[in-house]
C-alpha cells in the first residue's frame, strides 16, 4: 500500500504551470514538524516536496501562500532524471490527490475566510508547525 498523509506549512509560494493540453501542475514544499524535541529542546522539521495535478493544483495555486497550513494526502513517488553533465538525480515526492486548507489565505484574511480558523494549537491532535521552518 502506498498512502501518505502530511500536515505542515508551505515554505514558499507554490509554483504552478499549465501544460499544452491544459493540465495544471503545481509543486510546493511542506515543512512538517516532528513529534519530539532534539537535545537542544528545538522541534525539528522535515521539508517534503509535494506535487498536485488538476483541480487540487489550481486550488493550491489560488489559495495557498508561504506559511499556509495544509493537509495533503496522496502517494509517495520516486523518479530520476539525468543532468546534462551525465549525473543521475533521484527525486522522491508526494503526489497529492487531496489538499485541505487548514487556515485562511493571508491575502484574503480581512475579506473572505475560506474556513473557520482554529482557536489554538489545542484544536489539533498533532503538533502544528511554526510559520517559519526551524532549520530553514
Amino acid at each position: 500500500m502506498n498512502q501518505v498523509g502530511l500536515v505542515g506549512r508551505l515554505t514558499k509560494d507554490p509554483s504552478s504551470r499549465t501544460l499544452s493540453e491544459g493540465r495544471v501542475h503545481t509543486t510546493f514544499i511542506v515543512a512538517v514538524s516532528r513529534n519530539y524535541k532534539n537535545q537542544k529542546g528545538e522541534i525539528e522539521s522535515d521539508f517534503v516536496l509535494c506535487s498536485t495535478w488538476g483541480r487540487p493544483a489550481v486550488n493550491v495555486a489560488k489559495f495557498c501562500v508561504k506559511g499556509s497550513l495544509v493537509a495533503i494526502s496522496g502517494r509517495l513517488q520516486s523518479r530520476h532524471y539525468d543532468r546534462e553533465d551525465g549525473t543521475r538525480v533521484y527525486v522522491t515526492e508526494i503526489l497529492g490527490d487531496q489538499v485541505r486548507f487548514l487556515d485562511r489565505r493571508k491575502a484574503q484574511e480581512e475579506t473572505a475566510p475560506l474556513q473557520k480558523e482554529p482557536q489554538s494549537e489545542a484544536d489539533f491532535d498533532f503538533p502544528v508547525p511554526d510559520a517559519e521552518p526551524v532549520n530553514a
